[in-house]
């Protein structure tokens, strides 16, 4: 005579997903870019314009060189007052970081955070699998995808955000 399992129907634990939420979520991507012969007050005028406090700059074949932002375009305003000499028509070359720190579009936003957390920089350009700028993430681009996790699964959840 066989023997009966006297345990009843076994229901399997859900394995909680780890959020999958990427950079390629949450970056913007129509950017405002700069070129390297921009004159800073051109890049100014697009700050202004576009609401926004730096951008990446690209060579003409696309290929991010730089990056420039209000900090540095308050740098040559404070210098120019020390020195004597109009900012207005340096070149963006010449006042950029040329240092880049890039993130992929693949990466998650733990990643992204990790990324902010130790450097203390604000924003990244983000680059795809073959090394071209297909857009850029902010601090505040990272907070907006936290707060819409939820907190206990990490799984997305849509919780509208006020302006």
């Amino acid at each position: 005579m066989a023997i009966k399992s006297f345990q009843g129907v076994q229901i399997r634990k859900k394995k909680i997903e780890q959020n999958k939420t990427l950079v390629s979520d949450l970056m913007a991507r129509n950017l405002v870019t700069f070129s390297p012969e921009q004159k800073l007050q051109d890049v100014i005028r697009a700050f202004i314009k576009h609401k926004i406090s730096g951008g990446p700059v690209v060579d003409r074949s696309g290929k991010i060189v730089g990056i420039i932002s209000d900090a540095d375009c308050m740098k040559q305003i404070s210098d120019s007052r020390y020195f004597n000499i109009p900012f207005i028509n340096r070149k963006v070359e010449l006042l950029m970081s040329k240092t880049v720190i890039t993130i992929q579009d693949d990466q998650t936003i733990f990643d992204a955070a990790s990324l902010f957390y130790n450097t203390k920089l604000h924003r990244f350009p983000v680059l795809d699998k073959r090394g071209r700028l297909v857009g850029q993430i902010s601090l505040r681009d990272v907070l907006v995808g936290a707060y819409k996790l939820n907190s206990r699964s990490w799984k997305h959840k849509n919780i509208p955000l006020k302006d």
